[in-house]
């Protein structure tokens, strides 16, 4: 029959070998395993919280602007004052967002945040909607806040910009190490330079505030004497409206990220909803200061952006060319207060690189969180609900930075295009959100009775209203303004994650259906009427003997062993030293004139469930243990490939019974060694005793 029954088990050798290989780089990169009872420990303060969730709006300040004036440049430099209007919407719906996820938090505290508000008030298509959304808008937070930080350091290191997608790839993966490693102990890494960021900003907006309002200087930013060539001279009328509207949705990107704090509160240390509902707060002043200011600095220094600054930007009446490479924003703005190359400066742009890097982390939070609730809730594979060796959820880490990478190198790295991909699906999660608090304050207001909270319902519902109404609008102004630039790709990436996770949900619900236990577990229909058991021999050795020993003691109805005829010469040998051996078991040969060994007994195992249907039959396969991966070269996989078509065969039970050959040693001192790193699992497992190490005799058979 071959050697059926002498393949080894090469899955989980192969497996053993390939983790050892992989351990001690795994436990230099991520760190040693945490118990799961060290999640506590995790929990962050609000010092610690607000880098974590709040890095994305924080540094968006350093993007939002420039993205402003991009557009107002379409029509020159003379729609540039129209960029204060525009920096007062955005606050206005910054306040807007941020005073109504302050009742979110409160509201809903377990960590579902607009997912689970769409859910519990409008439904599950709602919620799915939601999640589909955020899914896609923290994927695209990774692609353009690191874009974007490139970009940044760029002005300081031409090697950087030459290498775009490389070296965003490179962050991407260096990101996903750190927070491998661990929400604490990531946040602590990305608070330094966060709060470096917020407070360089401050320092240049009171220094430029200082030397233009009190010192009366000049402060010119390095574009201040080019020109712009505008697409559209004297725009007006809608298509002075269009433009604005397209500024302001452009300007809204400075909101993207507020969401992350409500889907984070379970992170935060006790009391959770009041921490949150403080850093929220606190995220929301310290944006919006900085934005306002950075525009301010923006018209005062005369900063030039352009769309297309090759071909639109003008230096002594000549385009700057295809070489030229615009600075951001804040770099120009930084540059003219503190003076180019001076210490300031480079801390300030060394600062802002890394903080738009690590706004990255927001999505690195926010994504695998809402993935694990969405797999608990059985619309993503439930992997992604389970935690890792540092307590973080490493599935999700790892498929969102596949995403963002890939994102990335189809774009280029350009943060421009990814843009306008960017804050459609963040409006769609504030809008479904307000309002789905909407109905749950009517929903209370129904049923409560007290004064006080009916009073503290009635405001928050107002917020929440007003809310809804605002984001809603913009939603319809980004849409409208930004479908053909790209804001249709996130929605097409919205309609794949839903279809996607509906899928899901269904064959979940499908599998869970086909295998519920029925109200009468002791319904004849469940139990067998008999056991069929089958050995599987080539030969008589001792994984035979074994297999064979085990098989009586399963005291099944009938057992038979099994041989199949390819090498008459071997059948005929075994045929004598069975009879010689006096082995009470019948042998049945089966002939195979093909010399196939998987087909015949697939066939004659479907047979017999074809004669007794209620039976099953339990096939016993004996198999012996090599612990090198050369020696696992040197066997056919028949028996591998025996098990995967048996698995498809209903009322048929696959047994393999091991046989422990000396080299297998090798392999089980590799497993203890292994152990002894806290290998994945063991926190679940708890400690184990080390087995003691015993010999079977040389004379024992079977």
């Amino acid at each position: 029959m071959g050697v059926v029954g002498g393949r080894p088990p090469v899955r989980p050798l192969t497996i053993l070998c390939v983790s050892k290989l992989t351990d001690v780089p795994k436990r230099i990169l991520i760190g040693r395993a945490l118990r799961s009872d060290r999640l506590g420990e995790t929990l962050l303060p609000k010092r610690i919280a607000l880098p974590v969730f709040a890095s994305d709006p924080l540094s968006s300040v350093a993007y939002a602007p420039g993205e402003v004036l991009l557009v107002l440049s379409i029509a020159g430099v003379s729609a540039y004052h129209f960029s204060p209007w525009i920096a007062v919407a955005v606050v206005v719906l910054m306040f807007t967002v941020v005073a109504s996820y302050r009742q979110n938090v409160h509201a809903y505290p377990s960590g579902g945040g607009d997912y689970e508000v769409a859910t519990t008030n409008l439904g599950p298509k709602a919620g799915l909607t939601v999640a589909s959304a955020l899914l896609v808008d923290y994927v695209l937070t990774v692609a353009v806040s690191i874009s974007s930080g490139i970009e940044n350091l760029g002005s300081a290191i031409p090697f950087v910009v030459e290498h775009k997608v490389l070296c965003a790839v490179a962050v991407i993966l260096l990101l996903t190490v750190m927070n491998l490693r661990g929400v604490k102990e990531s946040g602590k890494l990305f608070a330094i330079p966060t709060y470096v960021f917020v407070t360089g900003v401050f320092l240049m907006i009171a220094w430029g505030a200082f030397r233009g309002l009190v010192l009366d200087d000049t402060m010119r930013a390095p574009t201040a004497d080019y020109e712009i060539k505008p697409e559209h001279q004297g725009l007006a009328g809608f298509a002075l409206v269009f433009l604005l509207l397209r500024a302001f949705s452009s300007g809204c990107a400075a909101l993207t990220g507020v969401e992350a704090i409500s889907n984070g509160v379970p992170a935060f240390r006790k009391p959770k909803s009041r921490n949150a509902a403080s850093t929220l707060t606190l995220m929301g002043a310290l944006a919006v200061t900085m934005f306002c200011g950075i525009i301010a600095l923006a018209m005062v220094t005369k900063v030039r952006m352009a769309e297309y600054p090759g071909k639109d930007l003008f230096h002594d009446g000549v385009p700057v060319g295809a070489d030229y490479v615009q600075d951001p924003v804040i770099s120009q703005v930084a540059e003219a207060v503190f003076g180019h190359g001076s210490l300031l400066f480079m801390i300030l742009a060394a600062a802002t690189a890394l903080v738009l890097f690590l706004a990255a982390n927001t999505a690195y939070n926010g994504f695998p969180l809402l993935g694990s609730i969405l797999a608990q809730d059985r619309y993503l594979p439930r992997q992604l609900h389970t935690r890792g060796d540092r307590l973080a959820f490493s599935n999700g880490i790892v498929l969102l930075a596949g995403a963002a990478a890939l994102l990335v190198v189809i774009y280029g790295a350009d943060s421009t295009r990814l843009i306008q991909l960017y804050i459609v699906g963040v409006f769609v999660s504030f809008t479904l959100s307000q309002i789905g608090m909407v109905r749950h304050w009517n929903r209370h207001l129904a049923s409560e009775k007290d004064p006080n909270k009916r009073r503290h319902m009635i405001r928050s519902r107002a917020i929440n209203t007003f809310g809804a109404f605002f984001t809603g609008l913009v939603l319809v102004v980004v849409l409208v303004t930004k479908f053909t630039h790209g804001a249709w790709v996130a929605l097409l990436g919205m309609c794949i994650f839903y279809v996607t996770m509906t899928a899901i949900r269904r064959h979940y619900d499908r599998v869970a259906e086909e295998i519920a236990a029925p109200e009468t577990p002791d319904d004849d229909s469940m139990r067998p009427s008999r056991v069929h058991s089958i050995v599987l021999v080539s030969k008589i050795h001792r994984p035979t003997l074994r297999a064979l020993a085990y098989a009586k003691l399963m005291r099944s109805n009938t057992l038979e062993a099994l041989s199949i005829n390819v090498d008459p010469a071997e059948t005929k040998a075994l045929k004598e030293e069975w009879e010689r051996r006096g082995i009470t078991v019948p042998l049945k040969v089966l002939d195979s004139p093909y010399r196939e060994i998987t087909r015949p007994i697939i066939e004659y195992v479907k047979n017999l469930r074809r004669e007794s249907p209620r039976d099953v039959v339990s096939v016993v396969i004996p198999e012996y243990v090599v612990g090198h991966w050369y020696e696992h070269l040197l066997h056919n996989q028949s028996a591998l490939r025996l098990k995967g078509r048996l698995l498809f065969t209903p009322g048929v039970m696959v047994t393999s019974v091991p046989y422990q050959l000396d080299s297998s040693e090798a392999a089980k001192k590799r497993a203890r060694r292994r152990s002894e790193w806290n290998a994945p699992g063991a926190v679940r497992r708890g400690p184990v005793e080390k087995p003691r190490r015993t010999k079977e005799p040389s004379s024992k058979k079977g």
